[in-house]
């Protein structure tokens, strides 16, 4: 399977490219940064890969539209009418998108779902989150990802009950309140952490990365799933054989 990979000068890229040298049943057809000639990078692939910014995205999801390629997308803040646009590229061509591929943060978006259901009203939700110090996005694709989870799994509104940290008299936390945070600093890879605090007990679901290849696996492997798919908006819980309560 060829494929190419956009923002190949970046940290994703790097790793992506070392990735697929390391595996097999990959080719790389051409790595490219945002800037360069789209229509050919694409011609010449079975998919993209992009972990670039939303509106190189964009542009990438164009020209596989056009050239009937399958896109596997890992960036992350689109604003819903960026989203609106990828949703109608996938009923024209395989579209892969996710906040996250690394498989052990996709087991853990599967086990917040478990417990929030599980653990019910009784329980209040901390989003916790940590990144290195040049990531330009807070709170992460991830943490925001569990938490639209979280609060499809209680049947909550996100909007209505998302606060991002917190200062000066807040006055009593609101039962129904799922609390994000976000720390920057060093070279931190990624960590998340959700906490259910309840009545004499606490529980802790985290993951983190200490190697950006995880993502780079995690993302060849979706690339790989994607093979000879129907036109669709597909997510890494399709991967992984955790649908039911999917991810995106």
């Amino acid at each position: 399977m060829k494929v190419a990979i956009a923002g190949a000068g970046g940290k994703m890229g790097r790793m992506l490219i070392k990735a697929v040298g390391a595996d097999p049943s990959l080719k790389l057809a051409v790595a490219f940064d945002i800037g360069d000639d789209i229509a050919k990078a694409v011609a010449g692939c079975d998919a993209l890969i992009d972990f670039t910014r939303p509106e190189g995205t964009l542009q990438h999801l164009e020209a596989c539209v056009t050239a009937g390629k399958a896109i596997v997308i890992g960036t992350t803040g689109f604003t819903p009418e960026q989203k609106a646009r990828i949703d109608a590229a996938a009923k024209r061509i395989p579209v892969m998108l996710s906040p996250n591929f690394a498989v052990g943060v996709n087991v853990v978006f599967k086990l917040a779902e478990v417990a929030a259901k599980a653990l019910g009203e009784g329980y209040d939700i901390e989003v916790i989150e940590a990144h290195h110090r040049q990531k330009v996005d807070a709170p992460s694709g991830t943490a925001l990802e569990i938490g639209r989870i979280l609060a499809r799994a209680l049947g909550r509104d996100l909007g209505k009950v998302a606060t991002h940290g917190r200062e000066g008299d807040t006055g009593a936390r609101p039962s129904k309140e799922i609390g994000f945070h976000a720390i920057r600093g060093g070279d931190i890879v990624g960590e998340h952490m959700v906490v259910f605090a309840g009545v004499g007990e606490r529980v802790e679901v985290t993951v983190r990365s200490h190697s950006r290849m995880s993502y780079a696996t995690g993302a060849l492997r979706a690339t790989k799933w994607l093979q000879g798919k129907a036109p669709g908006l597909y997510d890494t819980f399709d991967v992984l054989g955790l649908k039911g309560g999917g991810a995106v």
